[in-house]
């Protein structure tokens, strides 16, 4: 599903014009990056283009799959506790992570401690407590967020936060609709996660292109509502 699903090859396109812009092409020697919850390791093979990328994920099975499609640079670890000495990465991603740490205060100060001075960290969460529904607790999240929750906790990190904005915001209405509705109507015991059924091809293309086009923006502006929220911080060079 990381592979080819919509909301992730949407997501995806974004975050890359993103690192694109701030953090330009690999450079002499290549940068260290770490991609902390990083799943099944398909950003990771897009992050090699910023550097040397490495990840960390809590599920066994997660590191071993990346193992078994050759991505050897992956260990297991949870984000609150990051087996790398001080100030080794100068990129930092955690994509829809966060929002399943209990302290997750405690883990952005664990990226900000494995980060050097000047580091970036880009970070993805999901969006308003209203939205909160099946597929919040099929994936296990502890919460949602507004962009003001966010700032704080990064600055309470100790980071600087250089791009604050919500993201998904075309398809927003739906995406609100849907989960309204779902709240009103009874539902199954065991719900399906929305990511276990990929949409017809010509949909699916559709989605992402639409989802995907809002990076055009984001590059250049900050959006004000969407389904998601993503930052852009960065470790201060004096402290």
């Amino acid at each position: 599903m990381e592979d080819v699903h919509w909301w992730f090859i949407a997501r995806r396109r974004i975050f890359l014009s993103i690192l694109s812009r701030y953090m330009g092409g690999a450079t002499a020697g290549g940068r260290r990056i770490l991609d902390v919850g990083c799943g099944t390791g398909t950003m990771l093979t897009y992050l090699a283009r910023f550097g040397n990328a490495e990840g960390v994920d809590i599920d066994p099975e997660a590191v071993g799959y990346c193992h078994d499609r050759g991505l050897k640079q992956v260990s297991q670890s949870a984000a609150g506790s990051l087996p790398f000495d001080d100030e080794t990465f100068e990129l930092v991603t955690a994509l829809d992570v966060i929002e399943h740490i209990d302290d997750d205060l405690g883990a952005l100060r664990e990226v900000r401690r494995v980060l050097r001075p000047g580091g970036r960290l880009l970070m993805a969460v999901p969006a308003y407590r209203f939205l909160w529904g099946r597929q919040d607790e099929i994936n296990l999240h502890k919460r949602r967020y507004v962009a003001s929750e966010v700032r704080e906790r990064l600055q309470s990190a100790g980071f600087d936060v250089q791009r604050l904005t919500y993201m998904n915001a075309i398809l927003f209405p739906a995406i609100a609709a849907i989960r309204l509705i779902r709240h009103m109507l009874p539902g199954p015991a065991n719900p399906p996660s929305d990511f276990a059924f990929p949409a017809p091809r010509p949909l699916n293309a559709l989605l992402s292109a639409v989802f995907g086009s809002e990076r055009y923006i984001l590059t250049r502006f900050n959006i004000p509502f969407g389904v998601s929220i993503m930052a852009l911080a960065q470790r201060p060079v004096d402290r």
